[in-house]
Parts: structure tokens; C-alpha cells; sequence
């Protein structure tokens, strides 16, 4: 499906530059049940805080039950808080094109099928946009994966906080089998790629 994972985060590193260096920034990714995409990040040197939740839709349907159904608008999405001192958008980027989903899974991720799971960047500034199209553009003209990369890039309108019961989901319930095949998987291959940014 794709090129080794050192020659993608390689390719991804020559983008374009991370230009704000704010105290905090706030980056919004959408691939796939919110769990395993939370717990990548919340490994990652330099991020503050992760929050799993609902982006794409509106307040009055922001809600679990609603979202399943697949018809809302929303994507199930984790908020990133980071500091750029530490990590830059680039190298989150990296992260979520490498190891927290497939790019080029339409509206679904492994067993999870529904645009609730499409693969989306939500923007927060221009900057990120550029960065997000950029790393895009790169990928597919190098022809990292065999399939075309059908993440959407678009600015974040809203962002609405899962239920607690999805929060950290990992680390409460690390041996629930979906979590076991799914996305464990996920967060040793963040160890084996990026032992710089991984953080226990």
C-alpha cells in the first residue's frame, strides 16, 4: 500500500516551514475512530493536551449516538494542543500520515465504515492549510501510496468535545480487543518511526 514509512516522513520534512511559533497551537485530525488517533498523539513529544471529539457538523447533533449514524456532517476528530517549541506542525503531520491512519481509505478505516471516519485535516490557520496541501501534493506526486491520498483539508469551524467515557480511551481500556488489533498497533509503530517524538 505505501512506501516504507522512513522514506514518507523523510518526504514530508521537506515542506513547507512552520512559520507562528504561539506559546500553544491547536491542530484538529480526522482518521478513523477517534480512540487510536487520540493515543498517538497524546505519545507524542511536545503535545499538551489531546481531546477526542466531533468536527464537520452542528452543536445539536455533536453527540455519539448521532454521529454513528453517519449522516451528521461531523468526523470523529482528536483537538491537539502543542507546543511548536517542541513539535511542529510538520511533524505532526508526519505522524498522522505515517502511522495514526491510511490516507487513502474513503469515509472508513479498517472495520469502521462511514464519512464519521473520513480521513480530515481541519485547519486552524492559513499556515496549516498550506502545510496540509503541501504535504499532500508531495506525497502523491511521489507516489508514496498505491492508492490516492483522499484526505480533505479544511478550515475548522467548530469543535465539540466526545463524552468522557471516549476520552483516553487507550490507556483506560488497553486490553479490549478492538483497541488490541487496532490501535495498538498504531502507537509501536510511533516508537519504531519516530523515537525522537515518542513519549511514554
Amino acid at each position: 500500500m505505501k512506501r516504507s514509512l522512513l522514506s514518507l516522513t523523510l518526504l514530508l520534512g521537506l515542506g513547507v516551514a512552520n512559520i507562528s511559533l504561539a506559546a500553544t497551537q491547536i491542530a484538529v485530525f480526522a482518521g478513523g475512530c477517534f480512540w487510536g488517533v487520540d493515543a498517538v498523539y497524546k505519545h507524542v513529544k511536545g503535545v499538551n493536551e489531546v481531546v477526542s471529539g466531533y468536527s464537520g457538523g452542528t452543536a445539536n447533533t455533536a453527540h455519539y449516538e448521532m454521529v454513528s449514524e453517519g449522516d451528521t456532517g461531523h468526523a470523529e476528530v482528536v483537538r491537539v494542543s502543542y507546543d511548536p517549541a517542541q513539535v511542529s506542525y510538520q511533524q505532526l503531520l508526519q505522524v498522522f500520515f505515517s502511522v495514526a491512519h491510511d490516507p487513502t481509505q474513503l469515509n472508513r478505516q479498517g472495520p469502521d465504515v462511514g464519512s464519521q471516519y473520513r480521513s480530515a485535516i481541519f485547519t486552524t490557520t492559513p499556515e496549516q492549510m498550506l502545510q496540509a496541501e503541501a504535504a499532500i501534493k508531495t506525497l502523491s506526486d511521489k507516489h508514496i501510496y498505491a492508492s490516492p491520498i483522499v484526505t480533505q483539508v479544511v478550515p475548522l469551524q467548530q469543535f465539540y468535545p466526545a463524552e468522557a467515557h471516549h476520552q483516553n480511551y487507550l490507556a483506560l481500556h488497553p486490553t479490549q480487543p478492538y483497541i488490541v488489533f487496532h490501535d495498538m498497533p498504531k502507537l509501536k509503530a510511533l516508537q519504531r518511526v519516530f523515537p525522537t517524538l515518542y513519549v511514554k
